[in-house]
């Protein structure tokens, strides 16, 4: 009996992982009403640009939050910095502080949580979030530097 249900347990385990056959596949993706069957992997690399946020001011539970890549733009008068972060209202860019010298732009980040995120549910999921700060002086040849990293 054991030996039995071993067996049968053994030929439903491999017959399900199988892969369909491509006269399977050609059935099912020409039957009406069922879906059709994808026989490669789906990805889901980010196709979206950056979300565009501003900084709000009000956050709470404040920490600096390091940014990924920053591109001069506007002739080097701004840097547009990007980051990843989470969904709002759970992380919100409270503010951005910049600390400009001859021979070096510091750029910080400051990400909290927003005041009606409370008793709010918030899931994990990263977000690509993008802002752009404007500079006292051109950029000019200056280092740019992340104050988060420090």
């Amino acid at each position: 009996m054991t030996a039995t249900l071993l067996a049968g347990c053994l030929a439903l385990a491999t017959g399900c992982a199988a892969a369909p056959s491509p006269e399977q596949q050609r059935v099912a993706a020409t039957t009406p009403g069922r879906p059709p069957v994808v026989s490669e992997p789906v990805t889901t690399a980010p196709t979206k640009k950056p979300q565009v946020v501003k900084p709000r001011g009000d956050a709470i539970n404040v920490r600096k939050v390091r940014w990924t890549k920053a591109k001069p733009v506007d002739k080097g008068r701004k840097v547009q910095l990007t980051w990843w972060s989470g969904v709002e209202p759970c992380t919100v860019l409270d503010r951005v502080k910049v600390k400009e010298t001859a021979k070096k732009v510091t750029v910080t980040l400051y990400e909290g949580t927003a005041p009606k995120a409370k008793n709010t549910a918030c899931i994990m999921m990263a977000v690509e979030k993008t802002t752009t700060v404007k500079l006292k002086k051109p950029l000019g040849k200056r280092d740019l530097a992340d104050g988060a990293k420090k």
